[in-house]
């Protein structure tokens, strides 16, 4: 097994690593997996270096598979939660994206709560159901509806945007996702902001009993809880990571190479990255300060991310563009302002983490982003991070980070300034306080506070 990018792959591999005797139900997504699938049996899966779990693969039809996740779940969720549609001009809801919802998203959500009950059905009594993110937003109602007795859980791993933001979909797809949603026992997010723009979609959109005191939505007879649970990384695995081989050479080759100064970012390939307005940002220092020319450089670690998505290959393309303008425009022949790598290698954003002085998250919206986590438990520099207001991170550490605006180029460049010439007395000051919080809510409390939450929550 290999791991794959994304925050929510580091999420659900620390969470395995705390939950024992875990069953975990994903999509087969290659032809090995699919003969596995076929066989009908878990498959036993290392997960790292100390954990394992029992896989369920679930094998979809190629084109169902295709409507639900390239059609619906991206790019029509994801922007419309993200709130990146140009509504003049997108969505337009046509024929085509009504039958993949029909064909697509509600076919592979059906698929997926079959194998949940039969499952959790095998399952002890007082097994949780943890279902996770935009994907299965149908799971918890259809797994209740065919009577699975056990206590459902949803985590919604990306924004919840205000209620009007939902009326872009029809009313058959909105009412189906909060309904579905209202079919677990306990829906989750990542902040309270979310939490509280969920209850007012149930209000708002159905007309939903609300109760704020309680963060409760009743629903069919039954409360429904609402919560916010920061998400986190496990520090422990993730300095494994880095003394791994693989990383050290990885981080000898970028010192080779490496200039007085290093702006660093690890993102996808996606438009909520908000990665052009990051390369346009540093231009605009460049300019302002000139005096950087061959000192600074700014490495640009990019996943390339859902590329068979129209909207996702052509903001990569628009990435590249971008990049080869900013060079031509400042770099000299021994420097290329922007050093550009898009790949998928973990090992080398591991290495690149230890080693950058200012780290940018500038995100429109982020669910959480645990790029920002992740980097700050191996740097080796007292980077100074840089965080859009936009993310759900900020809540924890915009205390203790330079906040991004992620919409306004000049004060993004002045923060870069900023940064890069802050006193290491406080760079060192800053570091400590963020590395402290985020070792602090690590991925083990994350879960611990969701189990203790469901404990109370859960009939005798």
């Amino acid at each position: 097994m290999t791991r794959g990018g994304g925050g929510l792959v580091t999420a659900l591999r620390d969470l395995v690593r705390h939950a024992p005797n875990a069953s975990w139900i994903c999509a087969a997504t290659t032809e090995p997996e699919r003969v596995l699938a076929a066989a009908g049996r878990p498959v036993p899966a290392v997960i790292g270096t100390d954990a394992q779990c029992d896989l369920h693969l679930v094998a979809v039809d190629a084109a169902a598979h295709h409507d639900f996740y390239a059609v619906i779940a991206n790019p029509l969720l994801w922007f419309v939660q993200h709130m990146l549609w140009d509504l003049a001009t997108a969505p337009n809801i046509t024929a085509r994206e009504l039958a993949a919802w029909r064909d697509g998203y509600v076919r592979v959500n059906e698929e997926f709560a079959h194998r949940l009950v039969e499952v959790g059905r095998a399952s002890e009594p007082g097994t949780v159901v943890m279902v996770h993110d935009y994907h299965f937003y149908l799971v918890p109602a259809l797994a209740r509806a065919a009577g699975l007795d056990r206590f459902l859980h949803f985590f919604v791993h990306i924004p919840w945007p205000h209620p009007d933001a939902l009326r872009v979909l029809p009313l058959e797809m909105r009412h189906a996702i909060v309904r579905g949603l209202l079919g677990a026992d306990l829906v989750a997010f990542h902040t309270g902001r979310y939490a509280r723009n969920f209850m007012l979609t149930c209000q708002d959109l159905l007309g939903l009993e609300i109760d704020e005191s309680r963060n409760t939505v009743r629903y069919d007879g039954r409360d429904v809880a609402v919560r916010f649970y920061p998400i986190s990384v496990d520090p422990e695995s993730l300095r494994e990571l880095a003394a791994t081989p693989e990383t050290e050479q990885h981080e000898r080759a970028l010192a080779a190479t490496r200039r007085e100064m290093m702006i660093l970012r690890v993102d996808r390939t996606d438009p909520a990255k908000n990665i052009l307005r990051g390369f346009l940002a540093f231009d605009r220092l460049l300019e302002l300060h000139p005096e950087l020319a061959s000192r600074v450089t700014f490495l640009a670690l990019l996943q390339p991310s859902r590329q068979d998505v129209p909207e996702y290959a052509e903001y990569r393309a628009a990435i590249e563009k971008i990049v080869d303008e900013v060079n031509a425009r400042h770099g000299t022949p021994d420097w290329q302002p922007i050093d550009l790598r898009v790949e998928e290698n973990l090992a080398r954003a591991v290495a690149a983490y230890r080693d950058f002085d200012v780290l940018v998250v500038n995100g429109v919206a982020d669910g959480m982003n645990l790029v920002a986590k992740e980097a700050l438990v191996v740097n080796q520099r007292d980077g100074v991070l840089a965080l859009s207001e936009c993310t759900g991170a900020h809540e924890e550490l915009g205390a203790v980070a330079l906040t991004l605006a992620p919409f306004d180029i000049e004060q993004q460049a002045n923060a870069l300034w900023e940064a890069l010439t802050m006193p290491a007395a406080e760079r060192a000051l800053r570091h400590a306080a963020a590395l402290e919080i985020v070792e602090t809510n690590n991925t083990a409390k994350w879960l611990t506070h969701q189990l203790a939450d469901i404990r109370s929550l859960r009939p005798a």
